[in-house]
């Protein structure tokens, strides 16, 4: 059987729609042999994962997504066999986590003064354990009626430049590479597909470990693009789905966009050194 990891995958303790024992069963369905779970700013998902995959002939990455600020343009960092228990990591989620909360409510007070009645208690019934983000908002206006759709959450109201929006606060990229790096773990530039160029060389300076070069929104001749720096700037590589399920319909990627056993190899080799 061809060996196939994905490398980007998120469950319902971000913004993902499976659990992360769904999401296993499904990397399983899909004939994955290796799956990182990258949640956004958690990683309460991944002893879950962890366990319940032991029996199940298929390699769970402790992984991570966190968002960065790079001269006001939000950039997202993969983390990679990070240690899920290292105290430097555990106080950075809940700052952050705190940072989303508070987000959450300056965006229903804006909401609200908008004229939608809507509360943080019916927004937390679609977070649930999990960080408050946009798509948890987008989904209580949908569910409450506010909204025709989940696209028009966005358009009318929270997309980035609506009139609900508020915008996510963020570290700058060294202190997030650091507490990567501090936890034992490799960072990797998340689909620079939709960055500008002379962000991801100055990423690349900053000391990244890799470049996502495999993902939904790169076409064969972005991902052969990617690649190419990755062998230029001695790079390693990653790659994945981006799968989070749902609304987003993208259950099709899981399983087509993965990267192979050599990938992976050097990932670890990389870490152990």
């Amino acid at each position: 059987m061809q060996y196939k990891a994905d490398l980007h995958a998120h469950t319902t303790f971000s913004d993902g729609d499976l659990s992360p024992t769904e999401l296993i069963d499904l990397a399983k369905k899909k004939k994955l042999s290796t799956i990182a779970i990258t949640d956004h700013d958690s990683i309460s998902g991944l002893d879950i994962a962890i366990n319940y995959s032991e029996n199940l002939d298929i390699e769970v990455i402790p992984g991570i997504e966190l968002s960065v600020d790079f001269d006001g343009i939000e950039v997202h960092i993969l983390g990679y066999f990070i240690d899920r228990k290292n105290e430097e990591l555990l106080n950075y989620i809940k700052l952050f986590n705190k940072n989303r909360l508070e987000r959450a409510e300056k965006i229903i007070k804006r909401l609200n003064n908008l004229g939608v009645e809507l509360s943080i208690s019916q927004v937390q019934q679609f977070s649930k354990n999990a960080p408050i983000c946009r798509p948890h908002i987008a989904k209580a206006l949908y569910n409450f009626g506010h909204i025709k759709n989940i696209n028009q959450a966005y358009s009318k109201y929270i997309g980035d430049y609506a009139p609900a929006n508020v915008k996510k606060e963020h570290f700058p990229p060294e202190h997030v590479l650091k507490i990567i790096k501090n936890v034992g773990g490799l960072s990797f530039i998340a689909h620079p597909g939709r960055m500008k160029e002379d962000i991801l060389l100055k990423l690349i300076k900053l000391g990244i470990d890799g470049i996502e070069t495999i993902h939904p929104s790169h076409s064969p001749a972005k991902s052969k693009y990617y690649k190419g720096i990755v062998n230029e700037y001695f790079l390693l590589e990653s790659g994945g789905s981006d799968f989070h399920g749902g609304n987003r319909n993208d259950e099709q990627n899981l399983g087509n966009y993965f990267v192979n056993d050599s990938v992976i190899n050097n990932i670890k080799n990389s870490i152990t050194k």
